[in-house]
């Protein structure tokens, strides 16, 4: 294979169309003398490329391919560049600051409501706890009442 068909099969190359598809700006289109089978990667100049010939072998020939920084002749600049802001009037700035305020007080409504509904549960649980206590100690005195009425009966029929 010589170096100028070597040449030609670099630009057949996936990776070379790739490179070349990212670095250029434009797909040109090239319908012209198309060849069933054959991809045509000739999607920007590879004139930045250089092969160098290492060595022939048996199994074939051996090619360094050094590929140099693209170049655009003419082409378009791509920079990213963001738009510019327009600075805010006082109105927009003032409807901020109300909304902000707004949501302040909202989230301030909501944690106090909050609050109130843990205090509310509190006093329910402590409620709770103590009519227990209370009944606890009730029947308590009501098995007390009982116990001693039965002494009572008891010691009635023994003494009559």
């Amino acid at each position: 294979m010589t170096l100028a068909a070597y040449r030609e099969k670099m630009r057949e190359l996936p990776l070379v169309s790739l490179f070349c598809s990212c670095i250029l700006p434009k797909h040109r289109d090239t319908t012209t003398d198309k060849k069933e089978g054959v991809v045509d990667l000739n999607l920007c100049n590879i004139r930045d490329m250089e092969v160098i010939e290492l060595s022939k072998r048996a199994s074939g020939q051996a090619f360094e391919v050094i590929l140099k920084p693209p170049t655009f002749d003419g082409g378009p600049e791509l920079r990213a560049t963001t738009p510019p802001r327009q600075k805010p009037s006082l109105e927009e700035i003032q409807k901020k600051l109300d909304a902000a305020q707004e949501r302040r007080k909202c989230h301030e409504a909501e944690l106090l409501k909050h609050l109130a509904e843990r205090r509310e549960h509190e006093r329910e649980v402590a409620q709770k706890a103590l009519t227990k206590e209370r009944q606890g100690q009730r029947q308590m005195h009501l098995n007390a009442s009982q116990e001693w009425l039965q002494e009572e009966d008891k010691h009635s029929v023994e003494v009559s």
